[in-house]
């Protein structure tokens, strides 16, 4: 299972007092050459968190795979086909939530994202669609031609009920299942730690975990070297 890490909210804390750091750019970099299969970094509409520069630089200066989520918003889409990540993640994107809280309704908007995925391809740009552990929604994936799903994980992380963590955990399951069937790659992610991270290491279909605000967290108390090789020992 491959390790890619968000730094959306190490530029949440340099944006909290309108300073140049902590630099999302810098940790990306140092993330990667501690062992990082991937850099995630969300560009919303509204900028609370990454920037039109950070995701440039990065750009620039990555060396192992940028993976941006987007709205399929005309102005961000057209960013995305400017600077050409790695993949694109489409995502459902609200201005009054905290962060995503729920995966995109693939059904409802067939149509859009479809054009959008087909543009998004035109440029030669994969596409990984962030949906719930629902497979109809997974259908719909294949219908307008996704590359690969992401599975949000954020109603497991949440739950309170071990009854509840075990449904949830099974849903993620079948679907990553469902999906690997129809020839899609299976990311996950969305509330991953320490802890519940070895939940997912037996589920074989999914590829690639993102992770982000727990390893940040970690970070603020035992630097970034060993919050990211832990993460990576827990997940290798």
């Amino acid at each position: 299972m491959k390790f890619s890490i968000n730094v959306d909210h190490v530029a949440t804390l340099r944006n909290a007092r309108g300073e140049v750091q902590p630099d999302p750019v810098t940790f990306a970099l140092m993330a990667e050459q501690f062992g990082v299969d991937g850099i995630v970094v969300h560009l919303r509409e509204d900028r609370r968190h990454i920037n039109d520069r950070d995701v440039r630089l990065l750009r620039e200066l990555i060396t192992t795979k940028l993976d941006l989520e987007m709205a399929a918003n005309d102005e961000i889409i057209k960013i995305a086909c400017e600077i050409q990540p790695e993949l694109a993640t489409l995502v459902p994107e609200k201005r009054q939530e905290l962060t995503t809280e729920g995966g995109l309704n693939v059904i409802d908007n067939l149509d859009y994202i479809k054009k959008t995925i087909l543009t998004l391809h035109e440029y030669e740009i994969p596409v990984s669609l962030f949906v719930e552990p629902d497979i109809n929604q997974i259908d719909a994936a294949v219908e307008i031609n996704a590359d690969i799903v992401e599975i949000h994980t954020g109603k497991y992380a949440n739950a309170l009920d071990e009854d509840d963590m075990y449904d949830e955990l099974e849903r993620i399951r079948q679907a990553a299942k469902h999906a690997k069937k129809l020839g899609l790659g299976v990311n996950a992610g969305h509330g991953l730690n320490y802890l519940n991270i070895k939940d997912f290491k037996v589920i074989e279909d999914i590829d690639e975990v993102s992770i982000g605000q727990a390893v940040i967290a970690r970070a603020v108390f035992v630097g970034i070297e060993k919050a990211v090789k832990e993460m990576l020992e827990l997940v290798k």
